[in-house]
């Protein structure tokens, strides 16, 4: 056998008896949240499987390795945009590949509420990657599903943990703009209210700190931090926390001036290691220099600060959780069995 095809297959394997306790810890049809009218809306492992597509598509994470890979040799972006990906479908009705769809006559989808438009990517990807199994395995995979495997090859690309993807998913018929834009956390948003809209999905306190830990790859648009570089609550001053900082003030504030026209460029999440999946994004919040008020108010709670501190420490103990996070944030709302669809296009329902 292959040296570097053995490799993968023992790597994988590891992984899976590693998280079979956690995975196991959720009874079979376990969930926590409500309905949202085709599915349970929280946490379920209801008819996820590791090997969901072992007979019926034995190449799917090839081709979705070498597709999130042909992208990211192109984009180093894409990375953290697969991610957020993942993470904006989930929140939204579930893991159901929602934020995929384009608008239709019968509904308003979530390609442009405010938390998405001109801000979420990686539609193309996913769609290209789709291609490519429906030549091997037509009507066998969901876009769901494909949302996120390319979310768990896009951290590794980037040199962060392997985690097992159950799968199974079905996708959804509709997707609703008035969702993303209630259901989404802001970056503007308080600790708690962002911690509530976790709970609500079956997530808790950890989980915010953890995945937010993403923020360890990828870009900010200007205008979701420039007020904490000129206005800061109003005062006509930088953030204090950032003004302490005077060099990074400095490179931001060239980045971003303060004129209408730099909304929409961009700065590193994580400046030191934009593109490198690793636990600097922590370091960042204990220096007080985290760039958005979501991520440095994780430092204002007793709890998420030590959490912080744990991780800001340990990357190994981050990776190891990451892992779990993202295990349980895939298994939000998921359609199985008969519900849903299997999607031909992953932007059309039919």
């Amino acid at each position: 056998m292959d040296r570097k095809i053995f490799s993968y297959w023992f790597v994988s394997c590891l992984a899976i008896f590693l998280f079979n306790d956690f995975v196991s810890s959720f009874p079979s049809g376990y969930t926590n949240g409500y309905s949202n009218g085709h599915g349970s809306y929280g946490i379920s492992t209801s008819n996820l499987d590791y090997r969901f597509y072992d007979r019926s598509c034995p190449r799917l994470q090839t081709i979705v390795k070498s597709g999130v890979w042909k992208a990211f040799k192109d984009d180093s972006r894409i990375a953290a945009s697969l991610l957020r990906l993942h993470f904006h479908d989930c929140f939204v009705n579930g893991c159901d590949g929602s934020i995929l769809l384009n608008d239709s006559e019968d509904f308003k989808g979530e390609k442009n509420a405010r938390p998405n438009k001109n801000s979420v990517r990686g539609y193309e990807v996913i769609e290209d990657i789709k291609t490519d199994i429906e030549t091997s395995c037509p009507l066998t995979v969901s876009c769901a599903d494909i949302v996120a495997l390319a979310a768990r090859e896009a951290v590794v690309l980037t040199g962060g943990p392997f985690w097992p993807v159950p799968l199974g998913r079905r996708d959804s018929l509709t997707a609703s703009e008035q969702a993303a834009n209630t259901n989404l956390p802001s970056p503007f948003e308080p600790l708690a209210n962002i911690t509530a809209k976790f709970v609500n999905l079956g997530l808790d306190l950890k989980d915010v700190v953890v995945l937010s830990g993403a923020h360890t790859i990828g870009f900010a648009q200007c205008f979701v931090f420039k007020h904490r570089l000129f206005n800061f609550k109003g005062s006509g001053q930088p953030d204090p926390n950032l003004a302490a900082s005077s060099a990074l003030l400095s490179k931001l504030t060239d980045t971003c001036p303060n004129v209408n026209s730099s909304d929409s460029k961009l700065a590193a999440l994580d400046a030191a290691s934009s593109v490198k999946f690793d636990n600097a994004y922590y370091v960042n919040l204990m220096n007080n220099v985290g760039l958005l008020d979501s991520d440095q108010t994780l430092m204002s709670d007793s709890t998420s600060a030590a959490l912080v501190k744990s991780y800001s420490e340990n990357p190994y103990l981050f990776s190891r959780d990451f892992a779990i996070s993202m295990i349980k944030m895939g298994k939000i709302g998921v359609m199985t069995g008969s519900d849903g669809v299997i999607r031909a296009k992953c932007g059309f329902p039919g």
